[in-house]
C-alpha cells in the first residue's frame, strides 16, 4: 500500500502526463517505488515532441533517460526529475509556443525539443527571451550561435567537413547530389565551400519517391558513378528499390547515404552485387558501455513500444534525445555542488527571465561526459567533439571500415574494403587510341598506315595476324597490336571481359593551362566513362594527381627522329683525319724541338766527337757526325721507320733517340689504327649530334605530339635547354602534330626534328633505313595503364604485369611487334650511329709528356759529361773551370761551327823559351796568331802542326827517357812550306773556330813533348 500511495503522488505531481489508454509503464512514472524512503529535490523538465511522434523512440528514450537518471543515484544523488511531455502539431508554430508557454508556467525548468528543425527554431526563441535552458538534437538551420540553446545535433560544418574528407579519399571528381527537402542543402552547403577543387563538380538534383528512376536514369546518362543521397528516412526504400530496377548495382557505382540511420534498411538485394555503400553513424554499437545502455532498453521496453527498431539498432534522434537528458543531468551534477536552484516563477505574458537560467545554462554547456553517441562536449551550446563511424556494405553485411572524428580527421582502417568486386561475369570498359604497333585495326590500319606514309608502314600489313580478343563486343576484334595482346594477356589472368572503345577526341590527355580541364584519355577515366585505358600512355605527375597507374610495363625516354644524313664527300687530304690539327702542329714542333735539341748535346758532350780515319792513330783531327742537317736528317728518318747511317754514341744522344724513337712508335702505331677506322666508318655529315645542338639553332624545326606527354614534358621543364625549346616550340605555327604518323611523314620530308617517344622511334627507326635517332634519351619514364583513383583494378592489373615481366611475356609480344622477320630495315654497320674521330691532345697527348721528359733527361746526361770532360781538361791547363765550360758552350751553340776540331794537347806550360841555338823553339800563342790566324784563337804551334809546321822534331835514344830536339828547316824551305800549307788548307785556316787548346802538360826535366792525344785515348 505505501507504494501504491507513493506512485498515486507522484503521478499527481508530473505536470501534465498524457495518457492513451494504455497499459502504464515504468516510463510513466518520475521515479521508481523503490526509492521512496529519500527526501529528493524536485527539478520539472518540459518536452514537446510532434503529434507523429507520440510514443515513439524518441519519446520513450526521453522517458527511459529520466527514469536511468532517477534510478542511480550516484549521477543526481538529491535531485529527482519529473517530466511534462507536450505533443504539437508539426509546422504549427503557434501552437508550439502556447504549449512551451504552459510548461513555463508549470515552473520547468529547461525545455527539450521538438526536434523538427521549424519549430525548433520558434521555441529556441521563447527560452532564449526567458533564459530558460533549451536542450535540443535537430539540425540548426542558423549559423550563429543561441544564447541559451544547447544542441547535441552535429553542425552541418562538422557534416561537411567529414563528407568532403571521404570525397578527397575517395578521389571523386564528378558527383551528384539527390536530396529530397531544401533543408538538406544547408547540411550539404559545406561541400561547395571554398577551398574547393578545381576537377570536382557537383550536380544537385531534387526528387521524390515517383521521380526516383528519372533522376537515377539522368545520373547514368551523365556518366556519373558516385552519388551522395540526401532523402527522408521513409523515402529511401523507394530510392534503393529504383536502384535495383535501373540496374545501377555494380561496383561501379558508389552511394553515400548522408543518414546516421543506414543501419535500420534493408541491404540485402546489394549484398552480393558489390555494388559501394557507404555511410557514417554515431551510436558505436561495438562500445561496452553503448552495449550495456542498449541491453537495458530492451529489458525496459513497454508491451507495444519500442526504443530499438526491428534490428535492435537505435535511431539518431532517440539516442540524441537519451544524450540530451544526460546532459541536463551532468550540469545539475555541477550545479548542486555550489549552488540551489530557485524555483522557476516566470510566465511569457510578464516575459520576465529566470534569474538562475544562466547558471543552469553555462553548467550544462561545461558537462562533458561519453553517451550513447560518443564524447559530448559543447562550445558555446554546440556539439565541438564527435566521433563518426564510417560503415560500408561488404559481401555479408555493414562493416566498420573507418572513422571521422574532429581531431583526426578521416582515418579508413579497412582500405581494402573499397577494392572489393567480384570476378564472374566482370565486363570492363575500356578506351584506348589508334597508335602503331599498340593498337591498330586489323582490317583498315595497313591502307591507312600506307595512305599516310608508304615508306615508312608499308609492311606492316604483312605483319600482322588475327588475334581473337576476349570480351562481349565484337568491336574488339577489329583492334590488334602489342597493348591489345597485353590487355588479353591480363584479362585471361584475372578472368574479366571487356569491351574497346576509341577515345573520341583521338588524344592522350593534357591539361589546359587556361581552363584547367584535361582533354583525351585522362578525361574519359576522370568522367569514368571507362574503367581503363590501355595505349601507349606515359606516367608523368599531372596525370597521376588526377588518375592512377598501374606499374610501368614498358620503360623507354624522349628521343629525336631524325632523317638520316648523306655522306660526307671524299676529301683530297682525307689522311691527315685520324690526327687532329692540333696533334699535327705538336708533332712538327717535336720534330724541330727535337732535331734542334739532338745538334746541341751532340756539342755538348765530348763522346760525340771521334777520330775520322780510326785506322790512323796519330789523326789531329776529331769530328762530330750530328751538324745540324744531319740532326734534322736522322729525326725525320726515324720519324718515318726507315734507316739511317747516323748513330748517336753518347749516352746523352742515344737517350734522345730512344726516346724519339718510342715517341714515333705510339704516334704512328696510333696513326695508322685510326687510319683504318676513318677507311672502313662511312662518315655522315650530321647538322645537329644532340639536343643542345637542336636548341641552340633556328634553320631545323622541331615539334612533338599535340596534347601529349612529350609536349607536357617540355612545357614544365624547369631545366634552360628545355625551357628555350619549348619557346620555339610555342611561337612556331604548324610544329605539333596531330599523330605518330604525321610526326614521321615531316621528319622524312627533311629539315624536321620530331621529339617522341624512344620506343615508337625505335619502331620507325627499323621500319624506314632513311630515319636515325640523334643523341640519348632525354627523360626516363614508363607506359602504364590509367585506371580512375580508388579503382580496385588498379593493383590487381600491376601484380599481373609484373608477372608477366618476370615470366618473359612483355619481351616476346615486344619482340613480336618490333622485330618481325622481314620488315625490319637491314643496314650495313657503317650507316649505323658509330664513327670515327680525330685522335686529339686528350687521347695521345701523353707520348708528348713523355718526349718532354726524355728530352730533359738527355739534357741532363750531356751537362753532366760536359761538366765532368771540361773540369778534367781545365785541371790540365791550369785554366778555370768557368772559363773553360764557357768556351765549350761557346763552341757547341754557334750554328756555323765545323764539325771537326783538332786533337792535339799541350803536355806541360813550361815549354815556351826563348830562341837561341841551344833552346827548343815553341812559338807562343801570338806569334801562332801572326802565322795562322784564327777566328777562335788557336794556338799557333797546333795549326802549325796541322798545317806541316817547319818545325821538326826528333826524340833521340829510345825508350821514355830520350829527349827530343828540334831544329828548323832552312829559309826556302819553311817558306815553300808555309806557302803550301797556306794554298793546301785554306778551308782549315779559314773556318776552324775552335779556342781553347787541349794541350796536356808533361813535365820531364826541361824538354817538351808533343804527341797527338784524343780525348777519349
Amino acid at each position: 500500500m505505501p507504494a501504491l500511495v507513493l506512485l498515486i503522488l507522484s503521478t499527481c505531481l508530473t505536470a501534465t502526463t498524457v495518457t492513451t489508454g494504455q497499459r502504464s509503464s515504468p516510463f510513466d512514472r518520475p521515479f521508481d517505488t523503490s526509492l521512496n524512503h529519500r527526501t529528493n529535490n524536485v527539478i520539472r523538465i518540459g518536452a514537446l515532441f510532434a503529434e507523429d511522434e507520440k510514443d515513439g523512440p524518441s519519446e520513450l528514450a526521453f522517458k527511459y533517460a529520466v527514469y536511468r537518471i532517477n534510478k542511480d543515484r550516484t549521477l543526481l544523488a538529491n535531485i529527482t526529475l519529473i517530466y511534462d511531455i507536450q505533443y504539437v502539431p508539426r509546422e504549427d508554430s503557434f501552437h508550439a509556443a502556447k504549449k512551451a508557454c504552459h510548461q513555463v508556467s508549470g515552473g520547468v525548468n529547461a525545455i527539450f525539443g521538438p526536434q523538427d528543425p521549424l519549430l525548433g527554431g520558434h521555441i529556441q526563441s521563447l527560452c532564449d527571451a526567458l533564459d530558460i535552458p533549451h536542450i535540443e538534437a535537430r539540425i540548426d538551420l542558423e549559423s550563429d550561435a543561441k544564447e541559451f540553446s544547447i544542441n547535441l545535433y552535429p553542425s552541418p560544418t562538422l557534416i561537411g567537413d567529414a563528407l568532403r574528407d571521404l570525397i578527397t579519399y575517395l578521389n571523386w571528381t564528378k558527383i551528384a547530389v539527390i536530396y529530397e527537402d531544401d533543408l538538406s542543402l544547408i547540411k550539404l552547403q559545406q561541400l561547395v565551400r571554398p577551398p574547393l577543387s578545381k576537377s570536382v563538380t557537383f550536380i544537385f538534383r531534387k526528387s521524390n519517391p515517383s521521380t526516383f528512376r528519372e533522376i537515377l536514369k539522368d545520373v547514368r546518362t551523365r556518366g556519373i558513378y558516385s552519388i551522395i543521397i540526401d532523402t527522408r528516412p521513409e523515402s529511401l526504400p523507394s530510392l534503393l528499390s529504383a536502384i535495383l530496377q535501373i540496374q545501377m548495382n555494380n561496383y561501379k557505382y558508389h552511394y553515400h547515404f548522408i543518414t546516421f540511420d543506414i543501419e535500420t534498411f534493408n541491404l540485402d538485394n546489394f549484398k552480393y552485387n558489390f555494388v559501394n555503400m557507404t555511410a557514417y553513424r554515431m551510436v558505436d554499437v561495438d562500445n561496452p558501455q553503448v552495449k550495456t545502455i542498449l541491453r537495458d532498453m530492451e529489458k525496459f521496453q513497454p508491451m507495444g513500444q519500442h526504443i530499438l527498431n526491428k534490428t535492435n539498432v537505435i535511431n539518431i534522434e532517440p539516442a540524441l534525445m537519451y544524450d540530451s537528458v544526460f546532459a541536463l543531468a551532468r550540469g545539475l551534477q555541477a550545479l548542486e555542488r555550489g549552488a540551489t536552484l530557485r524555483p522557476v516563477n516566470v510566465s511569457c505574458d510578464a516575459e520576465t527571465p529566470w534569474i538562475d537560467g544562466s547558471s543552469l545554462f553555462n553548467y550544462v554547456n561545461s558537462a562533458e561526459f561519453r553517451g550513447l553517441t560518443g564524447k559530448i562536449q559543447f562550445k558555446e551550446g554546440r556539439r565541438s567533439t564527435m566521433k563518426l563511424d564510417l560503415l560500408k556494405l561488404r559481401k555479408d553485411k555493414l562493416e566498420k571500415v573507418g572513422e571521422w572524428t574532429t581531431t583526426n580527421q578521416l582515418n579508413i582502417t579497412a582500405p581494402e574494403a573499397f577494392h572489393e568486386f567480384g570476378t564472374t561475369n566482370i565486363t570492363l570498359r575500356v578506351t584506348t587510341i589508334e597508335s602503331v604497333p599498340y593498337v591498330m585495326r586489323k582490317f583498315s590500319s595497313s591502307a591507312a598506315v600506307s595512305s599516310r606514309n608508304s615508306s615508312i608502314l608499308s609492311s606492316t600489313s604483312s605483319a600482322k595476324s588475327a588475334i581473337n580478343i576476349g570480351g562481349l563486343n565484337n568491336e574488339n576484334d577489329e583492334f590488334e597490336g602489342f597493348c591489345i595482346d597485353l590487355l588479353q594477356a591480363i584479362a585471361d589472368m584475372l578472368g574479366f571481359n571487356y569491351e574497346l572503345y576509341l577515345v573520341p577526341d583521338g588524344k592522350f590527355g593534357a591539361e589546359n593551362q587556361t581552363t584547367k580541364e584535361w582533354n583525351g584519355l585522362v578525361r574519359e577515366i576522370i568522367d569514368k566513362n571507362a574503367d581503363l585505358a590501355v595505349a601507349s600512355m606515359t606516367i608523368n605527375f599531372a596525370r597521376e594527381t588526377v588518375i592512377h597507374f598501374t606499374k610501368p610495363y614498358m620503360n623507354l625516354g624522349i628521343g629525336i627522329l631524325f632523317k638520316l644524313p648523306s655522306t660526307m664527300p671524299t676529301r683530297l687530304f682525307s689522311f691527315m683525319s685520324p690526327l687532329d690539327v692540333d696533334i699535327w702542329l705538336y708533332v712538327m714542333a717535336a720534330y724541330i724541338v727535337v732535331s734542334i735539341t739532338m745538334f746541341i748535346v751532340a756539342r755538348f758532350s765530348p763522346y760525340e766527337w771521334r777520330n775520322p780515319h780510326p785506322c790512323v792513330m796519330d789523326s789531329d783531327i776529331m769530328e762530330n757526325q750530328f751538324s745540324m742537317a744531319n740532326s734534322f736528317w736522322f729525326t725525320i728518318v726515324t720519324l718515318m721507320h726507315q734507316g739511317c747511317d747516323l748513330n748517336p754514341k753518347a749516352t746523352s744522344t742515344r737517350i734522345i733517340g730512344a726516346i724519339w724513337w718510342f715517341f714515333t712508335l705510339i704516334l704512328i702505331s696510333s696513326y695508322t689504327a685510326n687510319l683504318a677506322a676513318f677507311l672502313t666508318v662511312e662518315r655522315m655529315i650530321t647538322p645537329i649530334e644532340s639536343v643542345e645542338d637542336l636548341a641552340s639553332q633556328s634553320k631545323i624545326t622541331y615539334g612533338t605530339l599535340e596534347s601529349g606527354s612529350t609536349m607536357t614534358f617540355f612545357r614544365d621543364s624547369q631545366i634552360e635547354t628545355y625551357s628555350r625549346m619549348w619557346r620555339f616550340m610555342e611561337n612556331r605555327q604548324g610544329v605539333f602534330v596531330k599523330s605518330y604518323e604525321e610526326g614521321v611523314q615531316r621528319v622524312v620530308d627533311g629539315n624536321y626534328a620530331f621529339l617522341m617517344e624512344s620506343t615508337m622511334l625505335d619502331f620507325m627507326v627499323q621500319r624506314n633505313c632513311n630515319l636515325t635517332q640523334i643523341g640519348g634519351l632525354l627523360d626516363s619514364k614508363g607506359y602504364g595503364i590509367a585506371t580512375p583513383i580508388g579503382s580496385p583494378w588498379r593493383d590487381k592489373i600491376s601484380l599481373a604485369i609484373l608477372h608477366l615481366q618476370e615470366k618473359g611475356v612483355i619481351r616476346m609480344l615486344y619482340d613480336r611487334w618490333w622485330k618481325r622477320p622481314g620488315i625490319t630495315c637491314s643496314r650495313d654497320d657503317k650507316s649505323k650511329e658509330g664513327k670515327a674521330n680525330a685522335l686529339g691532345v686528350d687521347n695521345i697527348g701523353g707520348v708528348f709528356v713523355v718526349l718532354l721528359g726524355g728530352l730533359a733527361v738527355a739534357i741532363v746526361t750531356a751537362i753532366i759529361e760536359f761538366c765532368v770532360n771540361s773540369r778534367k781538361n781545365a785541371q790540365n791547363q791550369r785554366q778555370s773551370l768557368c772559363s773553360e765550360m764557357a768556351e765549350e758552350l761557346r763552341f757547341a751553340v754557334k750554328c756555323r761551327a765545323p764539325r771537326q776540331r783538332p786533337a792535339l794537347r799541350r803536355q806541360c806550360s813550361k815549354c815556351i823559351q826563348p830562341v837561341g841555338p841551344n833552346n827548343t823553339y815553341v812559338p807562343s800563342s801570338a806569334a801562332a796568331m801572326e802565322m795562322l790566324p784564327q777566328e777562335n784563337g788557336i794556338l799557333a804551334m797546333i795549326e802549325s802542326r796541322k798545317t806541316s809546321s817547319p818545325l821538326q822534331f826528333d826524340c833521340g835514344g829510345g825508350g821514355g827517357g830520350g829527349e827530343c830536339h828540334h831544329h828548323q828547316p832552312s829559309q826556302q824551305h819553311n817558306s815553300q812550306h808555309r806557302h803550301q800549307s797556306h794554298h793546301q788548307q785554306p778551308s782549315h785556316h779559314q773556318q776552324s773556330n775552335y779556342q781553347p787548346s787541349h794541350l796536356q802538360p808533361l813535365h820531364h826535366q826541361s824538354s817538351c813533348h808533343y804527341r797527338h792525344h784524343s780525348p777519349h785515348s
